[in-house]
């Protein structure tokens, strides 16, 4: 069911692409796919900075994150600009990895993002590709570095 949604998002994109001259966008939204799947929403706050947030799903749980993200250009390439910024997370699962049983449970945390973002020029897309380390405080707690993927976002 995951794999034909995401193959809808990804065809719906397509297919409402059309010409735009901007290299830039305020809103986008799309598909992130990291260890899961994740529906992501993208808000510019100023020309620099904006904010994030991400549903993920995976087959034992979810996850939503907020995430604050600081844009430099990147000289040279139109349309590129690598970010880094703060966050922070609160998940659901029934899988304990670390004990390797199955309990429900929950977590809290913070969050860190790193990631390169490329607006095309062309068509109201961009791609993006992230590390988003993450510290559970509250439930698992420990360090996670698996978060994080590969972003295809309609922009406007």
């Amino acid at each position: 069911m995951k794999k034909y949604l995401a193959a809808f998002v990804f065809l719906f994109i397509i297919y409402t692409a059309s010409a735009q001259e901007s290299q830039t966008y305020n809103r986008a939204i799309g598909v992130k796919f990291p260890a899961g799947f994740a529906i992501t929403y993208k808000q510019f706050v100023t020309d620099r900075n904006n904010v994030e947030g991400e549903a993920m799903f995976w087959s034992s749980g979810f996850r939503a994150v907020g995430l604050y993200e600081f844009n430099f250009d990147i000289e040279g390439v139109d349309g590129l600009r690598w970010y880094v910024g703060p966050g922070a997370h609160i998940g659901f699962w029934n899988h304990d990895y670390q004990q390797r049983k199955n309990i429900s449970s929950a977590g809290f945390g913070i969050d860190g993002v790193l990631g390169l973002d490329y607006k095309l020029a062309d068509y109201p897309i961009n791609v993006s590709v992230d590390w988003q380390p993450a510290v559970d405080l509250v439930g698992s707690s420990g360090f996670t570095p698996a978060y994080g993927g590969i972003g295809i976002r309609y922009t406007f």
